[in-house]
């Protein structure tokens, strides 16, 4: 359950004698994003004591030889190298520039001694692939970016990846999803490190909300990673695709596979970071929230056609992950659309365009047949409306926060 809490973790190790709690270093390297290399900078690295917002030290380390190039081809030069670190009580990697290759040695060795030296080490977005490839991740929750999460599941077994929060806080080591959920996070640690009125009056200087009602359930994209388009498993799982109408299970997917019901289950896992059965639950949650968008059956119906044995299962399912009942959802998202249009064919934007061209088209199948009654006259594609359901229920007392208990 999610807490507010100044008080230390006891899983946080006391603090070397020569770092300094007050002291944030961020560690910044080439290829990185600079929307979120910028966010520790502006928390941690501008003094708003006037506003009531304790005072930082920054330290802006380059975690390999710079010039480090960013975004838009800007090149950035750090004050601090990796020596600076030893100083910090807090060590921000903001971003990490592709999840596909290795960190450099020297920088995840600096990481593991801050770590063991009692410092707080805090990943932001692609972040926690850094942390992961210290070691720092190893038996512990952790989240990242929706769309990244399978992958960092698949590449480290041992880490127990979360992609529903916006953040997660175990106690020394601390990780944030995407873009603006690093603000969130970096929120959070102003608040355990001095208060919510702290906290609040930077909030107000940065002109966000304290805290964000809601996970990243509302966007997820339940599509698999690319990975998988040239496994055996991909023809399988377009099958599934075309066939959500209908009512299957594992077992089906299986019996198709040629496999038992174990092995499919080990199998999925490994290439997907997911269990079978809770991702043939969110395409088919998808699949309901494409035909309340796109048509007018009614909750029953849209059941039906998205394989649940009934209307209640999919209300379970439909709150759980999107955290409101069909038709709530339905309502605010026809009032979020400007007067007079026709309802429309969802477009096929839940599939990455390097998926397998079997499983793009099983999604394709897929959409056109939930949107048989949808218009063809509307000139813009619908957009999916799950932000409307910020304010969710059914979520711990401070939503999109995981804590450390």
């Amino acid at each position: 359950m999610s807490q507010d809490s100044i008080a230390a973790p006891e899983s946080v190790r006391k603090l070397s004698g020569r770092r300094r709690r007050e002291v944030v270093a961020v560690l910044l390297f080439s290829g990185g994003p600079i929307f979120e290399s910028s966010i520790p900078l502006s928390v941690f690295g501008i003094d708003r004591q006037d506003a009531g917002v304790p005072r930082y030290r920054l330290l802006v380390c380059g975690g390999e030889e710079g010039p480090l190039r960013t975004t838009g081809g800007l090149e950035l030069t750090t004050p601090y190298g990796l020596e600076a670190i030893g100083r910090a009580g807090t060590v921000v990697v903001p971003a990490w520039r592709s999840i596909t290759s290795p960190p450099p040695p020297e920088a995840l060795d600096a990481l593991r001694r801050a770590h063991e030296e009692g410092a707080r080490i805090v990943g932001l977005c692609t972040g926690a692939f850094v942390l992961a490839a210290a070691g720092l991740l190893d038996g512990r929750p952790a989240t990242t970016h929706w769309m990244y999460a399978p992958t960092l599941a698949k590449r480290y077994p041992s880490v127990h990846v979360d992609p529903r929060e916006l953040f997660v806080d175990d106690g020394d080591v601390l990780t944030s999803a995407g873009t603006a959920a690093g603000i969130d996070l970096c929120l959070h640690i102003v608040r355990t490190d001095h208060g919510t009125e702290a906290a609040g009056a930077l909030a107000r200087r940065l002109v966000v909300p304290p805290r964000r009602s809601g996970g990243q359930e509302r966007y997820l994209d339940r599509s698999l990673p690319e990975e998988i388009g040239s496994d055996p498993l991909a023809e399988v799982v377009a099958w599934a695709l075309e066939h959500l109408h209908e009512q299957f299970d594992v077992e089906t997917l299986a019996a198709r596979a040629y496999m038992s019901r174990r092995t499919f289950d080990r199998r999925f896992r490994s290439l997907t970071g997911s269990a079978p059965l809770q991702w043939l639950i969110t395409q088919r949650v998808l699949q309901a929230q494409r035909l309340l968008e796109t048509s007018d059956y009614s909750v029953d119906e849209v059941a039906g056609r998205c394989g649940f044995r009934s209307p209640v299962a999919l209300r379970g399912h439909f709150r759980r992950q999107l955290g409101s009942s069909p038709a709530a959802y339905r309502a605010a998202y026809r009032a979020r659309r400007p007067h007079g249009d026709q309802l429309a064919s969802a477009p096929v934007e839940h599939v990455p365009a390097q998926a397998s061209p079997q499983i793009r088209r099983a999604a394709a199948a897929a959409a056109q047949a939930g949107s048989a009654t949808a218009s063809s006259a509307v000139q813009e594609p619908v957009k999916s409306y799950s932000e409307a359901f910020a304010s969710g229920q059914g979520r711990p007392s401070l939503p999109g926060q995981r804590s450390a208990p």
